[in-house]
């Protein structure tokens, strides 16, 4: 239920067209600054594009692989022309920040100007004030200065529990991308699967890419498990690897491996069970959770770790690579009597010392190849490695410390970020999640600047990312449906200046516009739960429900009887008034069916 924001809003932009107007800027991320002009710019088959500099001719082509996407045709590509042109300019020697770029409209053409990633923002920008009115289209006068608040915005896919190919990969970083979103953090090993080929190791992909059965249900739901019989896994080639970073980086896309250590290994430890702690027999598991298998600290351990990095440090040009050190049971090496040897000698307190040894030794490698190390926050058990970056996922404390230690961090709090967590509170209304409730208005709302540091030590944090871990979600459907909207949030919480945000702004106006722009290009999505605004009417002493969804061009079918709504209640057309209940309450129920024929989860609000 909303305040009174929403019925003025209502009352200027009417109930179902708050995305559809010609001269509105729906933008998200929202841009720093933004004027709107006079007229507008129609763009046709005549319309050519002019690339000044080689980087902007990168960017035209870009710019043509969306908008043919989307419209089905490509523009030319010219040195130069005086009218009815898009100008693309890198040359121009002005001073804007990193990603920065200035987008200008009139009715003769459009001109951005930036760096390479700035002008291929400014594209992303023009490509949403595109309006699409029959067989025209126009692109309201406006004036944008703009620039994001951090340098690293990113999602983190897990492959290690389910699979995704590069197909589903590459649809992933085309929203990214769209949203402005820089950084892909790879989850690539797990104990559930190794998915990345590693030539000097062809059991990593024979034996640990691959698991012969997965338990079904909640972790939870029975005990014991029950397993589904079906074999999972699957890998990507370092040719695939390849083409999807060279793909993410046409995006301005830096892609981020992560090869876990020293927990998280049991699909290495069944290839390769040397490298344990003589625990086996290994198997690669079909169960969820932390599981006690790590690796052994022997020199056996730190060859392979080297050998397999070595690999990925040729295939991944970011000068970031991820090694995990997160859930790391410390039971195996205090059992180990060659681990406590290891402690001894090296003069070590405790196992906790000795996980940040092992990692110290890793990021000693790592740099001497000109990498920079992150891991989860647990890295900060034992002291912190001297160069690594905090990825803070247990809450902000981690992060604060890092921060104040002067360590960069990375803020990923489950609390904010979490985007495998369900969105309804109501669990039998939504697919199996791992559990926690993450609505899409804690994701926007979330301030990556933590009030516990100093406005100094808040320079050490470089951005935000969400986290899509996949236990629970086995189809290329569910995945989508998890990341968005939340992600569509998150591009906003990296992009736009908090004091510059406004959720109802977001989501009653700009939202509806992207989200049939990602359903246009084929995307899932969990269909947010409308703006339902009730009030008294004054003339009639009864209430006035207003229904706003957040999908522009939506039907609403719904009851206020409590019974189920769908197709065949009532479909909404304005404000309804209730009936007379003699106070006695009332649930208004509904669903939301999209331009797409996409139905939402029914959703319930009561009327008191």
């Amino acid at each position: 239920m909303k305040k009174n924001f929403f019925l003025l809003f209502l009352i200027l932009f009417g109930s179902t067209a708050f995305a559809q107007q010609a001269d509105e800027i729906t933008i998200i991320p929202k841009p720093a600054s933004a004027e709107k002009g006079t007229g507008v710019f129609v763009i046709s088959k005549r319309t050519s594009i002019v690339a000044k500099g080689a980087d902007a001719e990168k960017v035209a082509g870009m710019f043509n692989y969306f908008f043919n996407k989307k419209y089905g045709f490509t523009l030319k590509i010219n040195n130069s022309a005086l009218t009815d042109a898009i100008v693309l300019n890198t040359m121009l020697r002005i001073k804007l920040p990193e990603e920065g770029y200035q987008l200008k409209v009139t009715s003769k053409g459009v001109n951005i100007v930036g760096d390479r990633s700035g002008v291929f923002y400014g594209v992303q920008s023009l490509l949403q004030l595109i309006h699409e009115t029959g067989a025209q289209l126009s692109v309201p006068a406006v004036n944008i200065n703009d620039q994001p608040s951090f340098a690293y915005r990113g999602i983190m896919l897990d492959v290690g529990r389910h699979f995704f190919d590069a197909n589903e990969v590459k649809k992933i970083l085309d929203v990214m991308a769209y949203l402005k979103l820089n950084k892909f953090h790879w989850h690539l090993t797990d104990d559930q699967g190794w998915r990345l080929e590693i030539k000097k190791y062809p059991k990593l992909t024979a034996i640990s890419a691959w698991r012969d059965s997965s338990i079904i249900g909640g972790y939870g739901d029975f005990s014991p498990f029950i397993y589904d019989g079906k074999k999972s896994g699957g890998f990507y080639t370092q040719e695939q690897a390849r083409e999807i970073v060279k793909y993410a980086a046409d995006r301005n896309i830096e892609v981020i491996p992560e090869i876990e250590m020293p927990g998280h290994c049991t699909a290495v430890l069944a290839a390769y069970p040397e490298l344990g702690n003589g625990t086996g027999p290994y198997k690669v598991p079909g169960y969820w959770g932390v599981h006690n298998t790590i690796y052994n600290p022997g020199e056996p351990t730190f060859k392979f770790l080297e050998d397999v990095l070595t690999e990925v440090i040729a295939i991944f040009p970011s000068k970031y690579i991820h090694i995990g050190g997160d859930e790391v049971p410390k039971d195996e090496w205090k059992s180990s009597a060659f681990a406590q040897k290891i402690i001894h000698d090296n003069n070590l307190k405790d196992e906790h010392e000795l996980q940040s040894w092992f990692i110290n030794r890793i990021e000693k490698f790592l740099n001497k190849n000109g990498k920079n190390l992150i891991g989860w926050d647990e890295i900060l058990e034992g002291g912190l490695t001297p160069n690594a970056t905090v990825m803070s996922w247990r809450g902000e404390a981690g992060g604060i410390q890092a921060a104040k230690e002067g360590h960069n961090v990375i803020m990923s709090p489950n609390s904010n970020m979490y985007i495998d967590h369900a969105q309804a509170k109501d669990s039998k209304t939504e697919p199996l999640a791992i559990g926690g409730f993450l609505p899409l208005n804690v994701v926007y709302n979330y301030n990556p600047l933590p009030a516990a540091l100093t406005p100094e030590q808040q320079k050490s944090i470089l951005g935000v990312q969400a986290n899509m871990w996949t236990e629970y979600v086995p189809t290329n459907n569910k995945l989508e449906y998890m990341i968005f909207p939340r992600a569509i949030a998150l591009a906003e919480v990296g992009w736009t200046k908090t004091e510059s945000k406004n959720y109802d702004d977001f989501v009653g106006r700009r939202l509806p516009a992207v989200l049939k722009d990602i359903e246009k290009a084929g995307i899932n999505y969990r269909i947010p739960e409308a703006n339902v605004v009730i009030a008294d009417d004054a003339q009639t002493g009864r209430k006035k429900i207003t229904i706003i969804s957040s999908v522009a061009q939506s039907k609403i079918y719904y009851t206020i009887d409590g019974h189920k709504a769908d197709n065949t209640t009532d479909l909404y057309s304005g404000s309804i008034l209730t009936p007379f209940t003699n106070g006695r309450q009332l649930t208004l129920k509904y669903i939301v069916v999209t331009p797409g024929n996409r139905t939402s989860s029914e959703f319930s609000v009561d009327i008191k």
